[in-house]
């Protein structure tokens, strides 16, 4: 099962403030001012993925789901199969009595095919709604925490970087480990989350446990 995850960030996180103070260049590299007067600094997007709890509570239960999803689907195609290939050996061995009982066993296969489809298209479908509702989400959380975080700092803009999307940076602006910190201090997480996510840890460390004996 390809693993799930929700949580894309790659747009720029801009905050605006009044700061149009003239900045030597030395002082700027020490303050994330810039030549112009801005105040910038920037999130490493895939440090947050990875160190935010709430990014780790979420991908568990959504990976969990699709696992879930993908065992449903798999069953009933087994059973499916099975049903066809009862249906296959009943007529080389001539059991079906009348053409009218073969093609209502015919029409039964395919209702059964279709619903399967539908139950597929069902489970994924509602598992790219509850993503996409994480991540709207995670995105407004973020800059809920941005906007107070930044009534002491006075950024003019906090950028994202994730991969290229910034070519280079000064290290001195980089202030994820700040965000991570106040991100996860003002996470709580609610109680069936945390529970589902308990169970995630603990079934994966129980089958890595049994792969080990």
């Amino acid at each position: 099962m390809k693993k799930i995850f929700f949580l894309a960030l790659g747009a720029v996180l801009a905050l605006t403030a009044c700061n149009n103070k003239e900045t030597e260049p030395a002082a700027a590299a020490e303050t994330g001012e810039t030549t112009t007067g801005l105040k910038v600094a920037y999130v490493e997007v895939d440090s947050l993925m990875t160190q935010y709890q709430f990014c780790k509570d979420y991908n568990l239960l959504l990976n969990q789901k699709g696992e879930n999803a993908q065992n449903t689907l798999a069953q009933k195609q087994r059973a499916l199969q099975g049903h066809a290939a009862a249906l296959q050996k009943k007529y080389e061995n001539n059991g079906f009595t009348t053409r009218d009982e073969l093609e209502r066993a015919q029409n039964q296969l395919a209702r059964e095919q279709q619903d399967l489809a539908e139950l597929e298209q069902r489970l994924m479908s509602e598992l790219a709604n509850e993503q996409a509702q994480l991540t709207m989400e995670l995105r407004d959380s973020i800059q809920a925490f941005l906007k107070t975080y930044n009534k002491a700092h006075h950024y003019d803009y906090i950028f994202s970087r994730q991969g290229d999307n910034i070519l280079l940076a000064n290290k001195t602006l980089d202030i994820t480990k700040e965000v991570v910190a106040g991100l996860n201090k003002r996470y709580k997480a609610k109680p069936d989350v945390k529970k589902g996510a308990e169970k995630t840890v603990e079934k994966a460390e129980k089958a890595e446990k049994a792969e080990k004996k």
